[in-house]
């Protein structure tokens, strides 16, 4: 599972400066720490995430999250796991209800390394660690039901991206992560002319 992730970062061209550096962080922890797919490497492990587009790719699928009080991304722990697609899909579906939506691309989108402040989980103390991320475009309709996940978030909704920068309070992410994947996807996969 090791191999196989390191093999695609490998490949994987970096959009921004962002990613360069993260690409070689990336690489070293996949080389060099054996327990780095599951939370037993409690400085820095694997996660996933899911950019959730609308076909007119004017609105994206988030989640207000608990713990961060902010409407942020959909995702999770690896958990272990090497099949990160199938990762993302449960995810999805465990934390918004959704279970019909399709990746425009099979291939990786985007790579970040976030901070993850200590917090309480569970009833349990969680230190602060590195979420080495691995993020992936997918597209759904806005009209399935949706639903939350109480010990995760208190609305799931799809947001226009536009109003994302009003709606996001973690001031980072939205500017360094949401406006690059927004950038990414326009670049490279922008509607045809004629699509709604």
């Amino acid at each position: 599972m090791m191999q196989d992730l390191l093999v695609t970062i490998q490949n994987y061209q970096p959009f921004n400066e962002q990613e360069a550096k993260d690409k070689k962080l990336f690489i070293e922890q996949l080389q060099t720490n054996p327990q780095f797919f599951t939370r037993e490497s409690k400085l820095a492990h694997v996660s996933v995430s899911a950019w959730i587009v609308s076909p007119d790719r004017k609105k994206v699928l988030m989640a207000y999250h608990n713990i961060y009080q902010s409407w942020a991304w959909l995702g999770g722990h690896a958990d272990g796991c090497s099949d990160l697609k199938a990762v993302i899909k449960r995810e999805i579906a465990e934390e918004s209800g959704l279970t019909d939506s399709i990746f425009l691309s099979e291939d990786l989108f985007a790579i970040e390394i976030l901070t993850v402040d200590g917090h309480q989980k569970a009833g349990q103390y969680v230190s602060s660690h590195l979420h080495f991320n691995c993020t992936y475009l997918l597209e759904a309709d806005p009209s399935l039901p949706l639903s939350i996940q109480p010990s995760e978030n208190s609305q799931v909704a799809w947001l226009e991206i536009e109003k994302l920068a009003e709606l996001v309070s973690e001031e980072w992410i939205q500017h360094n992560i949401y406006q690059k994947l927004v950038a990414k996807m326009n670049q490279q996969f922008p509607l045809k002319k004629g699509a709604i």
